[in-house]
This record gives structure tokens, C-alpha cells and sequence, in this order.
């Protein structure tokens, strides 16, 4: 028979992370269908650990997780904390570990030495590669909406969560009638959030997506005054935005919301930067030689919208989070991904190893 999950909802480290993977209603459904639930004590969370506790979720301590049963499946969104070194348990996280990114080898590296698994949620994919769960939407929306209210001079760090409503009344605030606004992946949950938020600002984008981007037109991309990107993608294409296009004469792009923040990956599609934003700094300049550019990258935007967007993204993820206990396709093909993701880091080291032991005799 399948087993009956023990789930146990992590509180997140990172200081500006508020959402959470499950909401309190949602769990009180798991936990009226049998899952039992532990819910970590946090500060940062914008749901009260008490709304769980009333649904019938046991409680626990901040980063207790460590000492949870082995059987436990550790749920959380962001990464985590550089300790321990091995990683016992089956966590359910973005972990950002298989496209290459910087930490990539280390974090597969301590599920390897403790025997535990990664089930990515980027990587919860139905039988055509869908993905299952995504805070697409609201990233999309809130990128699009810094970049226009920082064209606007309205944004002002450090960023804070807010409901959408406030947000909205921000967008609605200025007039930008000659903005020229372009998404990229604008048929996608995360590019219908873009259009969305740029809509609520009076900006009609211009969008592209598969077919735009299959024989890029760089003279209309830099044509525009705001790109935003919303592509996310597992192999290395041609990149959208280059360093020597910054560089072209006439160019009138001037700022770039990168939703997607593949920077550290090979298949980074906008190659003009090296390093995320965040709320104490939403903008950088990127490096031209012509008029400047800058470029918003927070790699937490749907976390600015912390309600909305855990609502949406619990309501995805709760059916699949029931078929945890071994009748759940979409939890097998996440975990086959982690064994071929960990071999080949196991390989590498293995190989590594044996190199240097090579030069040694």
C-alpha cells in the first residue's frame, strides 16, 4: 500500500522570503485526507503559524527540520542553509541544480553524501514536461511592474511585500504613454503576468514568443524601451540580449526585467550580467558603452506579492503534494531527474578524484 506522507513545511531562511508552498487551507485539506503536517515556527511567514496549527498541522521550531523522522518529506521554496553536509531527508525546494548554476555540484553533492533526494519543484512536470505548480504568473507580474514604476522614478528601495491591490494603485499612479514595452514569452503563465502588470500601468506590450524569438529581429528588441523576459529554458539557445548589442548604435533600450534569472546557467538568455538584484538594490547598471542601460533580476519577485502568490501556487501544488505517498507520476519523473542530475556529479567527482590521485603517484 502507498505510504502516508509526513510533510514538514520548513521555515525559509532568506530574509525577504514571505511566501510560503502551502497554505493554511490547503493543509487542513492534506491533513483531512490523512497527511500528517509539521509546520516549522517563522517569522518571516505571511501566514500565522496559529491558522495552521487550526487546521490541524503539528508545530515545531525554526530549522528543526534537521531532526525531523527520515520518512519526512521537508517542503520549502527557497535554498537552503549551507548545514549539514549531508542531507538525509527527500526535499521538496527550488533547488536550481540542474541546468549548471553556480552551487549546483555542492548542493547535489550533500544529498549524495547523506542518501536523501532533491524533488525539484521546477522539475514537477506532467507527461508532456508541463510544470505542475509555478509562481509564473505573479513573477511575471511584479518584474514587469518594478521595471515600469523604476522608468517611472516611483521605485523606491528597499522593496517591501504588498498586497496587490497596492501595487496596482502604484501602476495606476503615473502616466507613461510613450513607453515602448516588449515580453518575450508573452504566451506563458509568467508573459500573461507581465502583460498584465504593464496593462494595470496604461503600457500595451508589444509580445513575442516562440515565433518572434525563432529568427530575432535585434533591431525591433532594441527598438523598445523595456524588455522583459519571461523564457525559461532547460538548453542552451541563442541568447535574446548580447554585450555587443548594447553596444549598437541607435539602441533605445534602456532597461531590461530579467524574470527568470538564469545568470549563473548556460542557458542564461540574457548574457549582460553576472549578478542577481534584490530588494535593497532592484537595479543595476549593465556595462555599454553607449546611452545607459540598466536591469532589475530579483530572483524572488512572486515573494513582493507574498498572499497572492502562495495562494495560487498552493492550489497547484496540494493535489500533487497528496500523491506524495507513491501513486504520484509527476513525484517519480522529479525524482529520476534527481538520480541522473546527482550520478553525473557523483561521476565527476569520482573522475576528479582519480585524476588527482593519478598526479600524486
Amino acid at each position: 500500500m502507498p505510504e502516508t506522507p509526513h510533510l514538514w513545511m520548513r521555515h525559509e531562511t532568506r530574509a525577504s522570503e514571505r511566501r510560503a508552498p502551502l497554505v493554511p487551507e490547503d493543509a487542513g485539506r492534506l491533513v483531512r485526507q490523512g497527511v500528517a503536517i509539521t509546520v516549522e515556527e517563522s517569522d518571516r511567514r505571511v501566514f500565522p503559524l496559529e491558522e495552521y496549527a487550526a487546521a490541524g498541522c503539528r508545530t515545531a521550531p525554526a530549522g528543526s527540520w534537521t531532526d525531523a523522522p527520515r520518512d519526512a518529506y521537508v517542503l520549502g521554496l527557497k535554498e537552503l542553509p549551507a548545514a549539514p553536509a549531508r542531507l538525509e531527508h527527500r526535499h521538496i525546494f527550488f533547488g536550481h541544480a540542474y541546468k549548471g548554476q553556480e552551487g549546483a555540484g555542492e548542493l547535489l553533492g550533500r544529498f549524495a553524501a547523506g542518501g536523501g533526494a532533491l524533488l525539484d519543484l521546477e522539475y514537477l512536470v506532467d507527461e508532456d514536461g508541463r510544470r505542475l505548480a509555478a509562481f509564473g504568473y505573479w513573477a511575471g507580474y511584479v518584474g514587469a511592474a518594478l521595471a515600469l514604476l523604476h522608468r517611472r522614478g516611483m521605485l523606491k528601495p528597499p522593496l517591501r511585500p504588498l498586497a496587490k491591490e497596492e501595487l496596482d494603485a502604484l501602476l495606476r499612479e503615473g502616466a507613461d504613454q510613450d513607453c515602448r514595452a516588449l515580453v518575450i514569452g508573452a504566451l506563458g503563465r509568467c508573459g500573461r503576468g507581465a502583460c498584465d502588470a504593464l496593462a494595470a500601468g496604461g503600457v500595451d506590450a508589444t509580445r513575442w514568443d516562440v515565433e518572434e524569438t525563432r529568427d530575432l529581429d535585434r533591431r525591433a528588441l532594441l527598438g523598445h524601451d523595456l524588455l522583459v523576459n519571461t523564457v525559461l529554458t532547460t538548453r542552451p539557445v541563442p541568447p535574446f540580449l548580447r554585450r555587443e548589442d548594447l553596444d549598437a548604435p541607435g539602441r533605445r533600450l534602456s532597461l531590461v526585467s530579467d524574470v527568470t534569472c538564469d545568470v549563473t546557467s548556460e542557458c542564461n538568455v540574457l548574457p549582460v550580467y553576472d549578478q542577481v538584484t534584490d530588494w535593497d538594490s532592484p537595479v543595476r547598471p549593465l556595462a555599454c558603452d553607449g546611452p545607459p542601460a540598466e536591469i532589475v533580476a530579483i530572483d524572488n519577485l512572486p515573494s513582493l506579492l507574498p498572499a497572492e502568490s502562495s495562494r495560487a501556487f498552493s492550489a497547484e501544488l496540494t493535489p500533487q503534494l497528496a500523491l506524495l505517498g507513491g501513486s504520484g507520476p509527476a513525484w517519480r519523473r522529479a525524482l529520476r531527474t534527481f538520480e541522473t542530475a546527482v550520478a553525473s556529479v557523483v561521476t565527476t567527482t569520482a573522475d576528479d578524484h582519480n585524476e588527482r590521485e593519478s598526479h600524486v603517484r
